[in-house]
């Protein structure tokens, strides 16, 4: 089984058991197609490893990442063991010697090429994104207005970010599928895909927010109150196509899709990655789907059949 390459807020390592349980009786990999239209840092898809998939984000050097993690694995293991440490001086060899303090922040300034509109190595890029995940505060990822990635150096003692089997692991996984099954798309492409009998995991931003907060205030990256209900018509139009649909979202949710006839459950997530220290620790969710109880697999092992008991993500 493969894992996360990525520390990415709100993981779903540690509900994949849950997650599991709502996949239909009925889904076979050798027969179904399993989708997963906001991959992030991917827990359930690297766990489950379909053969038969599509997997998107709208992220593009996030999404660059998987591209060079599938095509080039050898190569970026290589670049990631050519970086410092985060607090050491920067590299004169390279730009922004003169501008930056420590060696984490000349990365910084050379990942934010792209949005600067600067000539950029998709390579250079990939490696740096794992590099700064690795490095930086609280493993956050985070953009200003302008795209550039702004999350400061975090504390470690000793940070590690190569990671060499779990990027073999990734590229073997991403690797089943079809170069055009890996996307950079809007979330709705897979109502042009997904066919019945598949599994449709919805996973999109958000940050945990407490059970009375109002609904028009939950907005993470862009992704605010229009887009959660683009999500919903979209989930509703696969749902009666005869897909099956599995979405996480915050628990200030939980209203928004029981009223629409689907099942949902609160889950409870310890969540680590979050700027507010104070919003750290266990945050409530739910998982909602269109499959009843009753055509529910019985457990995790129903659907990977050697599923172990993974460590946890270090």
């Amino acid at each position: 089984m493969a894992e996360p390459i990525l520390k990415w807020a709100g993981g779903k390592r540690q509900l994949l058991d849950e997650l599991y349980g709502r996949f239909p009786e009925s889904f076979a990999a050798d027969a179904n197609s399993y989708h997963e239209p906001f991959l992030g840092g991917g827990a359930l898809f690297f766990d489950l490893e379909p053969p038969r998939a599509t997997v998107n984000d709208r992220n593009s050097r996030l999404y660059n990442l998987y591209v060079q993690v599938r095509e080039r694995p050898d190569d970026l293991k290589r670049r990631l063991k050519e970086f410092r440490d985060p607090e050491a001086a920067p590299d004169p060899d390279e730009p922004y010697a003169e501008t930056t303090d420590r060696y984490f922040y000349q990365q910084r300034e050379l990942f934010n090429r792209r949005p600067r509109g600067e000539a950029y190595d998709e390579l250079a890029e990939a490696a740096r994104l794992l590099y700064l995940n690795r490095t930086c505060f609280n493993g956050m990822y985070r953009e200003n207005n302008d795209g550039e990635f702004n999350v400061p150096i975090g504390r470690y003692a000793n940070p590690v970010w190569t990671r060499d089997e779990a990027i073999d692991a990734a590229s073997a996984a991403l690797g089943q599928l079809p170069d055009d099954h890996l996307r950079n798309e809007n979330f709705d492409y897979v109502t042009d895909c997904a066919e019945p009998g598949d599994v449709v995991y919805f996973d999109p931003p958000y940050e945990p927010t407490s059970p009375t907060a109002n609904f028009a205030e939950y907005s993470a990256g862009g992704f605010g109150r229009a887009e959660q209900e683009a999500l919903l018509e979209t989930a509703k139009t696969l749902r009666d196509d005869g897909v099956h649909v599995i979405l996480s979202n915050s628990g200030v949710t939980y209203d928004f899709y029981d009223e629409e006839g689907f099942h949902v459950g609160i889950e409870g997530a310890t969540r680590a990655i979050n700027s507010d220290a104070d919003n750290r620790g266990e945050v409530e969710e739910i998982i909602a789907t269109s499959v009843p109880p009753e055509d529910r697999v019985s457990g995790r092992a129903d659907v990977v059949p050697d599923a172990t008991t993974l460590s946890e993500f270090q």
